[in-house]
């Protein structure tokens, strides 16, 4: 009975671990999370602002636009030059990259 028991309950905890704390989300991050000081990419899931549009910047070779947390925080991203097609058609998106004072510099660009 034993021999039955354990490896339903050791395999009832890692897919408990598994859904919990592995599986992906559709829920939006938060820029809190971000340490400024800490230059380590990380993924965050954000909303578009595409009212607001898309700029160039061709001295930094980079696309700027402005996406929202789920905390509602607006935050201005400094993107790379060749956004993923489809991007004004999207409603959330994927950012790569790190939190500096006053924007966000996406190392890589996920449309969902």
């Amino acid at each position: 009975m034993q021999k039955i028991i354990l490896p339903i309950l050791l395999l009832v905890v890692v897919t408990i671990i598994y859904f919990g704390y592995f599986s992906p989300t559709d829920e939006l991050g938060s820029f809190s999370s971000f340490d400024t000081n800490n230059t380590a990419n990380r993924e965050i899931i954000v909303k578009l602002v595409a009212e607001k549009g898309f700029q160039r910047d061709v001295q930094n070779n980079a696309t700027i636009f402005y996406v929202l947390d789920k905390n509602g925080v607006e935050v201005m991203v400094s993107g790379p030059s060749n956004l993923p097609p489809g991007m004004d058609d999207v409603k959330t998106i994927v950012l790569r990259g790190h939190l500096h004072d006053g924007y966000f510099h996406a190392s890589e660009v996920i449309t969902r």
